[in-house]
């Protein structure tokens, strides 16, 4: 879970995507359907490059596809 100060260094983007993959490992296009606000594949790609900058957000690859999930 994150800590309150952590949470209020992201965006609302960044928190609504965040939300998705506290729930369950997603991903990208999983999570592009789930998040209303992004509509663009891009724009997803960069949140979750910032959200793994900040240590948000974890990856892994499994049958060739890349989930996402809350660190």
């Amino acid at each position: 879970m994150l800590t309150p100060m952590l949470q209020s260094n992201l965006t609302a983007l960044e928190q609504s995507v965040l939300n998705v993959v506290q729930k369950e490992h997603l991903t990208s296009f999983e999570i592009l359907k789930k998040v209303e606000n992004v509509s663009l594949i891009l724009s997803l790609y960069n949140i979750l490059d910032k959200l793994n900058s900040k240590g948000v957000l974890k990856s892994y690859i499994k049958q060739n596809r890349k989930y996402h999930y809350a660190a």
